[in-house]
């Protein structure tokens, strides 16, 4: 692989994002250079630095297509009311099959997504993605009616589903302990760009195809999904998957080379340990009672992170902000200063998680969820400005970047042992996604303003969103193991029961 490329890859971020590409070239490079000072064979510091940096941001791309295409469709809610007139049907139906549809295909991809990715590897399955990516973008642009238009929703919610699979446990596989969770983060701060990009997308897009808005909204996506799917082209395949599940040792070796680490034949060494150790023990099953502690740490990891109202919120964000008085175009500009915050913070999560640590992040979040959400109930029940609303819904935002946002996909692509990775990673997104598509299912039902339950003033929402993040914190507090700087070989050690 050219390591011209990812030198200028990491040119063009330093232009456009310093802050974000010099927080990890240097990190790379200090990581790299202590492990080659003690082995005079090593390769160059910046090749294995650029080699590592330019793999994971592509790979982690497709972060960037999956918070788009969650959050885009926020701006073709009422035009497709609208249009289709969904919920004169019942709130239900447009939950259903307009809102959630690409969640439900979410749930799916995530379900099964880790028997491929364990199968036949983590590269090829991103590949295919970005072709479920592309054929979503362009067909939900062109639908007809909201059948044709929930199936081509369905359909990019797969590649959504498996993306959460295979993206960090790829990441997670080709990192060192010390930049593990940066660079699995980065997938994180893709979907957060990828979440910004969306609204403004849906605000500079709002008024150029008139009634039919909305498609370009939509359609768009398939850009970035094509130019995602030629870019998997050019990534080597997981080295710990060639060793664990393929047994190729040489190639392994030489991705492991090209990555910079200093002695690849010990890498390899511990890398089949584990696994012998893995497969002398179980048959891989996912559920065998060893792997009980890990489950239920994935299960709630999972489950909070949804029961904070995050998709909630980003998925309703216009409809909230115009429920607290603000126009429509208004609330569509106001969403932007959402997802910048999102971004904003998620910077400062990647520059802690490392430092620290997974749990530190999810405490400091759980007390910025609890008042934030608060804040903004009391806003709504009495009737307090919209300003003052906003600024609360950004703390919310900021508090989730910096905790569960930077955290979930990391936490759950480094705790399961190396042969069951993709599966274990499949159920922690699976669970992540069940919920997400529970809560965007049931929400019109709540807040819809004709025959909403809370159509009036929806602040016990926010009540009960700050309720379950007081139990995050006290899990977070009891049971919530802390995973930075530790080997993926040596956390299984710690975490498998015998």
């Amino acid at each position: 692989m050219n390591p011209v490329f990812y030198n200028r890859l990491l040119f063009i971020l330093n232009c456009f994002y310093p802050c974000k590409a010099g927080l990890f070239t240097v990190h790379i490079k200090a990581n790299t250079m202590h492990i080659q000072n003690n082995d005079s064979s090593a390769r160059p510091i910046q090749k294995g630095s650029a080699h590592l940096f330019g793999i994971s941001l592509i790979a982690a791309l497709a972060g960037f297509i999956f918070g788009f295409d969650t959050v885009v469709i926020s701006g073709a809610n009422q035009p497709i009311k609208e249009l289709w007139h969904t919920t004169e049907i019942s709130p239900w139906f447009h939950g259903f099959f307009i809102m959630s549809m690409a969640l439900w295909g979410t749930v799916v991809g995530a379900v099964f997504g880790g028997t491929p990715t364990d199968k036949y590897g983590r590269k090829k399955v991103l590949l295919w993605v970005g072709i479920l990516f592309t054929v979503s973008a362009l067909g939900s642009a062109f639908a007809g009616n909201p059948y044709t238009f929930s199936f081509f929703r369905f359909v990019g919610g797969l590649g959504i589903g498996v993306s959460s699979v295979a993206a960090p446990a790829y990441v997670s596989e080709i990192s060192t302990p010390a930049t593990r969770g940066r660079l699995v983060a980065m997938y994180q701060f893709n979907i957060v760009f990828g979440i910004l990009i969306a609204f403004l997308s849906n605000y500079f897009l709002q008024g150029v195809g008139g009634a039919n808005d909305w498609r370009w909204m939509l359609g768009i996506m398939a850009v970035p999904s094509l130019i995602y799917t030629v870019m998997v082209f050019a990534i080597p395949e997981s080295p710990r998957w060639l060793v664990a599940v393929k047994h190729d040792n040489a190639t392994a070796k030489n991705v492991l080379a090209r990555l910079g680490i200093d002695n690849p034949d010990r890498e390899i060494a511990a890398i089949s340990e584990s696994a012998e150790h893995e497969a002398g023990n179980s048959k891989k099953s996912l559920f065998n009672a060893k792997y009980k502690k890990i489950i239920w740490l994935a299960f709630f990891v999972a489950f909070f992170n949804q029961w904070s109202g995050i998709n909630f919120i980003l998925y309703y964000a216009p409809e909230i902000l115009e429920r607290a008085g603000l126009a429509t175009k208004d609330s569509l500009l106001n969403s932007i200063a959402i997802g910048g915050t999102n971004l904003v913070f998620t910077f400062a999560g990647l520059y802690l998680i490392d430092r620290v640590g997974r749990k530190t992040l999810l405490i400091w979040g759980s007390f910025g969820y609890i008042i934030s959400l608060l804040l903004v109930a009391w806003a709504f029940y009495s009737g307090a400005s919209a300003d003052f609303l906003l600024v609360f819904l950004l703390l919310f935002v900021a508090s989730h970047a910096m905790g569960q946002g930077a955290v979930i996909w990391v936490f759950i692509a480094e705790i399961f042992p190396n042969t069951i990775r993709g599966k274990g990673q499949s159920f922690g997104a699976s669970i992540h996604w069940i919920f997400a598509a529970i809560i965007t299912l049931i929400t019109p039902v709540f807040l819809d303003a004709g025959k909403g339950i809370f159509r009036d003033n929806p602040w016990p929402i926010f009540v009960f969103f700050a309720g379950m993040m007081v139990l995050q914190l006290i899990w977070v507090l009891t049971k919530m193991p802390e995973t930075k700087g530790i080997s993926l070989e040596e956390l299984e050690k710690k975490l498998v029961e015998e």
